[in-house]
């Protein structure tokens, strides 16, 4: 029978246990500067991500420049009446609006690839991380923005070449711009909740598509919505990506009115992200 040695260490004295923070406990703790501090690596972390596989940016590279030369060579002849001022016309009407059409599809990417990061075990690496878990939505908005930027600099760039013309109307091109991508921002939120609802990355592709086709079509991009049957036009005139093209193409070229699509714009991005940035954090803080 054998009985248990000492090894002669002595125990600890009793006493009260050390505190562990729990993972994705207590970040309100976490200041201001540290959450920044936070953001800051994380924004870092994704552009390496890109840098090491630039296969990712491709969607941002080579989608403007496919759209562009498919709907103005493809469509604008038809569209626009035929020959090539025709054509010229047409183009400067489409680029307003394949703004945000840009903007729309790159923010579809965000859900896609959160949904892969949950997978790959990304997650469960900032599971045991001490930062603030809004940081990580919030970095990736911040990189999504990079890209989007990216895209309508690509877009604009193909549209001057295929007879884009702005007259002149530089500052409100940049106004178009910066309209434009704060309504993408807001539709980041939008698919950053999709992907941290749904199961598999092609779930979030499948419901995407599914949204943004009638979206995109019914709406003023492409064509006046005055062409269009009374029971779309009543569709489209609701639509806020009628809203957003509408109001690049007034600042852009002037045409059309300017006040009321720029007033709408801003309502809708205010109160999408209003709307879905703290569910899509307090959703990621609970799969997390």
């Amino acid at each position: 029978m054998s009985t248990a040695t000492s090894t002669g260490t002595k125990s600890p004295a009793p006493g009260p246990a050390p505190s562990v923070q729990p993972s994705g406990r207590g970040e309100g703790r976490i200041g201001l500067r540290a959450n920044l501090r936070h953001i800051g690596a994380l924004v870092r972390r994704n552009a390496l991500q890109i840098k090491q596989d630039p296969e990712s940016m491709m969607d941002a590279l080579l989608m403007p420049i496919v759209f562009t030369l498919l709907f103005v060579y493809v469509f604008g002849g038809a569209i626009g009446g035929g020959g090539g001022a025709h054509r010229d016309q047409y183009t400067n009407y489409l680029m307003p609006g394949m703004m945000a059409m840009m903007g729309l599809n790159i923010a579809m990417a965000v859900g896609t690839g959160i949904q892969e990061d949950f997978h790959k075990g990304v997650m469960d690496r900032f599971r045991s991380m001490p930062i603030a878990r809004s940081s990580v939505l919030t970095a990736k908005v911040v990189v999504e923005i990079g890209r989007m930027l990216v895209a309508i600099a690509v877009l604009l760039t193909v549209g001057f070449l295929v007879g884009l013309d702005i007259h002149g109307r530089w500052l409100g091109l940049l106004a178009a711009v910066g309209l434009t991508t704060v309504f993408a921002t807001s539709l980041l939120w939008i698919f950053m909740l999709l992907g941290l609802t749904v199961r598999t990355a092609q779930a979030v592709q499948g419901v995407s598509f599914l949204v943004l086709m009638p979206l995109q079509f019914a709406s003023s991009i492409f064509v006046p919505p005055k062409t269009m049957p009374g029971w779309l036009k009543s569709f489209t005139d609701v639509n806020p990506l009628t809203n957003v093209a509408d109001a690049a193409r007034g600042l852009m070229l002037g045409h059309g009115e300017v006040g009321d699509p720029v007033l709408w714009t801003l309502v809708w991005s205010a109160g999408l992200t209003v709307l879905t940035a703290p569910l899509a954090i307090a959703k990621f803080r609970r799969k997390v």
